[in-house]
């Protein structure tokens, strides 16, 4: 038989008001009947119903997150940081697995509205027309987290992705570096898939380095799709020197079939990458990428939202975190 509040008020000898009061944390209970009440659940296993309380408060004390896709390591080390500052101001998360789908992250958007959650983070997907429609119908905060709409409507915590991928591109053409080749996002991604992508083409640009189409290839951020790219790149007459690829995953594919093919990196190719996951520093040689701070985008995204649902004042809603370029062996002049 399930315990409830009436039973512990019956065991305690008081009103369910009191018991009530004592579950919520109420001052206005006097210490020796505290003490009664939270004897009475001890003997008991009572549990107090969360949706019962959320219902009486009109809070549930949980927090909806979207994560594209869970078997990637960037979400996951994104999640680590939205969870610890949750538990930090005692929400709870429910965390929903899109699997890359706008139609399927559209539903679970719906879904954890319906269960009255007190805030939603949306995570590192394309922001949509239709993801617009479902936030309108919203009465809770809403924040992007490791991506932002076009309009800059919503509030969120991102990186400067052009500027990242400004930025490694630079670090290839400081190396020497005049033929660089670019696997890249798919472009209707405004954030890690355009923006990258004109973040490449600035950085040759401002070298005085003419664009050439058939230096990039467009892959879908995983593994296999660096493999193939790189595959066309070196069956190319007139080969690149250096690769870089918008994700870690992508570049780590495109060693391994620099590899395949019995050249060397970065003796044949230099690769370099965005993200700077944990297989970054697993693959051999050890890949050159520029970090964007995971689990900080996760910990600023949900200490935002905490400060919009409690209606705290934020001076920024738009937040840009720092990236840095992370120097390893995957990267070499081009005369060396």
């Amino acid at each position: 038989m399930t315990v409830t509040i009436y039973d512990v008020a019956r065991e305690a000898g008081v009103s369910m008001a009191t018991v009530s009061r004592v579950v919520n944390n109420n001052p206005n209970v006097k210490p020796q009947t505290r003490k009664k009440v939270y004897e009475a659940i001890e003997r008991l296993g009572y549990r107090p119903n969360a949706v019962a309380r959320g219902l009486a408060s009109k809070k549930t004390t949980t927090v909806g997150v979207v994560i594209p896709d869970i078997s990637n390591s960037i979400f996951a080390e994104i999640a680590r940081g939205i969870e610890d500052i949750a538990n930090m101001y005692h929400y709870n998360i429910i965390l929903c697995n899109a699997d890359k789908k706008k139609e399927k992250e559209i539903r679970v958007i719906n879904t954890l509205l319906e269960k009255q959650v007190d805030g939603l983070l949306f995570m590192g997907g394309t922001v949509t027309e239709e993801h617009i429609q479902a936030f309108q119908t919203s009465a809770v905060p809403i924040v992007l987290c490791a991506t932002r709409d076009e309009n800059g409507t919503y509030p969120s915590v991102d990186i400067d992705h052009e500027s990242a991928a400004y930025d490694a591109v630079n670090t290839l053409i400081r190396h020497g570096h005049r033929e660089i080749a670019m696997i890249s996002g798919t472009l209707q991604d405004p954030a890690n898939g355009y923006s990258r992508f004109q973040g490449y083409k600035k950085a040759l640009e401002n070298a005085g380095i003419e664009y050439q189409e058939d230096l990039v290839r467009i892959g879908n951020y995983r593994y296999e799709s660096g493999v193939e790219a790189m595959k066309y790149f070196i069956g190319l007459k007139k080969k690149p020197t250096a690769v870089f690829a918008a994700t870690d995953e992508m570049a780590i594919g495109a060693i391994h079939s620099i590899q395949d093919e019995g050249l060397k990196v970065p003796d044949d190719f230099s690769v370099i990458s965005v993200d700077n996951t944990r297989m970054a520093s697993m693959v051999r040689p050890l890949l050159t990428t520029v970090a964007q701070p995971m689990y900080d985008l996760g910990a600023v995204a949900m200490r935002l939202l905490t400060k919009l649902m409690k209606k705290e004042n934020v001076d920024n809603p738009r937040v840009i975190l720092p990236h840095e370029t992370i120097l390893r062996l995957s990267v070499s002049h081009v005369n060396e």
